[in-house]
């Protein structure tokens, strides 16, 4: 019996790479019942093993050959006792497979279809290639990022692929799913990652419009310019991070340096912040990462260490919390968000391509409804 709110939600998913398994990870979390459909030439879409690939987790596979007569009657059959289908090809690929949502949701008319893809459905860059630092760069997200004497920093492949793209599928899939309660219909969801990143811009461009935000990297509150607002360096080479925005978190702070308050009034003056932050840097880097965290331990400053993975999983409160586990030796994030009453979990880890295709081929050669799960 699979728990989390979405344990009566049934999705196809159509094997994809980063954003889309790792949405339906978080759908999959949260209980709903996902079969994966993976190529049956056994080729994976991500480098490795699929069996230690952390976004596989808490799903059945099934490996089909599209362009098989039989493979395909699997498929739709499946599609057609789905809530969701959820796909992450270049526009006009699942029509060319004969998979778009004409044609599956004229078979299923409450039929969720998610489609994500870097640059939408539609426009001019719709059939481009693209990755998570094209897709920022052309929402200006990338712009804000870095220092202003280098070129902008691509923070890995979090703000467009899993950020822009992933997470607001999965919301769109959610509305939709509340929607067609009282509608009864399905409908297209089209998530494209250079919205979702452009999207992640919004209070940047409300504070463009106050004032209160300058086109200038490394010259804002949260860009790295404030000195109290950055990371920092350690005797040992490690680093802290400091927060400390608001003025009691601010004067927390700075009373941690064993600084006086008095000294740095005018917090927001950016004409102050190099030779503050010169400053503070000097004498962070005076001692070890830990003996600073020590410090800081009894004063609500924003004031935390930086991890590694490995250090994470082992931090006292992360381990308190459970943020960080393992599933056969594999460290991983838990779910998120948690639920008071129907908690999500991980059902399972990740699954070798195909591993469930007996158990589906067997259970929809008795009935048209959904396999259900042993």
């Amino acid at each position: 019996m699979r728990s989390g709110p979405l344990s009566t939600i049934r999705i196809v998913e159509f094997a994809g790479i980063g954003p889309t398994p790792f949405a339906a990870m978080m759908l999959a979390d949260m209980g709903a019942d996902i079969i994966r459909i993976d190529r049956s030439d056994g080729a994976a879409v991500s480098p490795g093993s699929p069996m230690l690939d952390v976004l596989n987790r808490s799903r059945r596979s099934i490996a089909l050959d599209l362009k098989d007569k039989t493979s395909v009657d699997i498929a739709m059959r499946l599609c057609a006792a789905a809530d969701v289908v959820l796909e992450g090809f270049r526009p006009g690929v699942m029509e060319r497979l004969g998979f778009g949502p004409d044609a599956l949701c004229a078979a299923n008319p409450g039929l969720i279809y998610a489609r994500m893809t870097g640059w939408g459905q539609t426009g001019p860059l719709a059939q481009k290639a693209g990755h998570d630092i094209n897709y920022m760069a052309q929402s200006g997200a990338l712009s804000l990022i870095g220092d202003a004497t280098s070129p902008p920093v691509p923070p890995l492949n979090f703000v467009a692929d899993f950020g822009g793209g992933a997470t607001f599928v999965v919301v769109g899939i959610l509305a939709a799913l509340v929607e067609r309660q009282s509608s009864g219909q399905g409908q297209v969801v089209d998530a494209a990652m250079v919205d979702g990143a452009a999207l992640h811009t919004a209070q940047v461009h409300g504070w463009r419009k106050m004032g209160f935000w300058d086109d200038q990297r490394s010259n804002n509150v949260l860009d790295g310019a404030a000195y109290f607002y950055r990371c920092y360096e350690t005797s040992d080479g490690g680093y802290l991070a400091v927060g400390a925005i608001e003025p009691q978190f601010h004067a927390a702070f700075i009373a941690g340096l064993g600084l006086s308050i008095d000294a740095f009034d005018s917090q927001f003056d950016r004409t102050l912040w190099p030779d503050r932050s010169a400053r503070i840097a000097e004498i962070i880097r005076s001692r070890y990462r830990d003996e600073w965290v020590a410090q800081f331990v009894g004063l609500d400053a924003c004031v935390t260490p930086v991890l590694t993975l490995n250090e994470a999983a082992r931090d006292l409160a992360n381990v308190e919390r459970q943020t960080i586990f393992e599933i056969e030796g594999a460290l991983q994030p838990m779910p998120a968000p948690r639920f008071g009453r129907t908690q999500s979990s991980v059902s399972r880890a990740p699954a070798e391509l195909g591993a469930d295709g007996g158990d589906i081929r067997a259970a929809l050669a008795q009935s048209d409804q959904w396999p259900a799960v042993e």
